[in-house]
């Protein structure tokens, strides 16, 4: 059983009233957009639904992953008093759908045509049986590489395209006095390289059995050990003072200058264009090496949860009415670095790094090669999830442990979790 079932299992047995702390006509949203430019796009909604005369209750809590917030979400709804929407992503939408505590949306979805609107892989990823339960904000793509052109003509090198190039790249950056890649040691971190560097190394087909359909015979198997090899050997590019670094803090280190790269999913472009920074001028932006025909998907979601005054849930169908407009879409998503979860809108405005990007998720839905990143809650359940951070992060940080042995135990966590 998973632990979010653990801990609201009472709480659904018991039949418990939820009741939420927002007043009437407002809504409580919580949320872990706290960066700087990720700030700047939540702000967005936030004037929308005031511009609508509905209240906004803000509960940001801060932490890149989100699990710090998925902490206090659980608490709130122990308690029987969760907010009127929150951040949920992937699987778990489903299982908060499974124990009854999220809203029916299918009234508005259908008022706003959400089936027409919505690529089917967006769209399914919202529903629980058969009902639209969330409201997806925007796509993003994990498996990006960015980089500081100054700090690349200094050493010499162009944009890898491989992780051998990679490599070869970064001893030049050193050499030129920089830090070859940008890296902040927090699990998800260490899990968003992990990932970028599999799917480069061994395909997309190899990341889909082994990180989303957990096949014990390749998460255990030569090829898992030689992306474990490959991602350890990332480690040799960053610098000393990774530990425990924020991620935006690792790309202002690449804004600055003192790194080369950062693998880091396009949430980091709003952290440049924060800056004042243009996309292909001041910096660039590249498909993470060997990953050029793969798109790893992180879908950021509001879910509803259920409530019983009439004019909360008229200022919840409000929200997530707005979330899909046209307005909202192109103004966040310009903001946060993503793509427009609806796919047709004007993407002018939108910079080479976001435009390169919605070619690639729809060539790759259509060809092959779209995938959920494991490293933020697309692909498997939080408990599976988190098991298979320890075995990442324990193997980055041991020098002493083999490839081999975290492959065996990236199979026993997966099994142990799957429980």
């Amino acid at each position: 059983m998973s632990t979010l079932k653990k801990t609201t299992l009472a709480l659904a047995l018991a039949g418990a009233t939820l009741a939420t702390t927002a007043q009437a006509n407002e809504v409580e949203v919580l949320h872990w957009w706290t960066s700087g430019g990720e700030a700047r796009a939540a702000n967005v909604l936030k004037e929308l639904m005031e511009a609508e005369g509905y209240g906004w209750q803000d509960f940001a809590v801060a932490g890149g992953g989100g699990e710090t917030a998925m902490t206090v979400l659980k608490s709130r709804a122990m308690s029987g008093n969760p907010p009127s929407a929150a951040q949920i992503k992937g699987p778990e939408i489903q299982e908060w759908g499974e124990l009854g505590l999220l809203g029916d949306l299918n009234s508005v979805a259908d008022a706003e045509g959400w089936d027409e609107l919505l690529p089917e892989v967006v769209a399914d990823i919202m529903r629980h049986d058969g009902q639209y339960v969330a409201v997806p904000v925007n796509v993003h793509r994990v498996n990006w590489l960015w980089a500081n052109p100054q700090v690349l003509e200094a050493a010499g090198v162009e944009m890898p395209t491989t992780l051998d190039e990679l490599f070869e790249a970064g001893e030049a950056i050193r050499e030129a006095g920089f830090v070859p890649l940008a890296h902040g040691g927090q699990a998800w971190q260490d899990a968003t390289v992990f990932e970028s560097v599999l799917l480069g190394g061994q395909g997309s087909e190899f990341y889909q059995q082994a990180l989303v359909e957990l096949d014990p015979e390749a998460l255990g198997g030569e090829q898992m050990i030689d992306a474990l090899e490959d991602f350890k050997r990332t480690r040799e590019l960053m610098d000393e003072g990774m530990p425990g670094r924020d991620w935006n803090v690792a790309t202002a280190m690449v804004i600055q200058g003192v790194a080369g790269f950062q693998l880091m999913g396009d949430w980091a472009k709003g952290e440049f264009t924060a800056a004042g920074l243009t996309a292909g001028e001041d910096y660039l932006c590249a498909a993470a090496p060997g990953t050029e025909d793969a798109f790893t998907f992180n879908i950021d979601s509001l879910a509803m949860f259920r409530v019983s005054d009439d004019e909360e849930r008229e200022a919840q169908q409000a929200l997530a009415r707005l979330v899909l407009e046209p307005t909202f879409q192109e103004a966040f998503n310009l903001a946060k670095g993503s793509i427009p979860a609806r796919p047709d809108l004007d993407m002018s405005e939108f910079d080479s790094c976001a435009q390169q990007s919605l070619a690639d998720f729809q060539r790759t839905a259509e060809e092959g090669g779209l995938v959920p990143s494991m490293a933020h809650g697309m692909a498997v359940r939080a408990d599976i999830q988190g098991a298979i951070f320890d075995v990442v992060t324990n193997y980055f940080n041991d020098a002493d442990m083999a490839a081999e042995e975290a492959a065996e135990r990236m199979v026993s966590a997966a099994q142990a979790a799957s429980f």
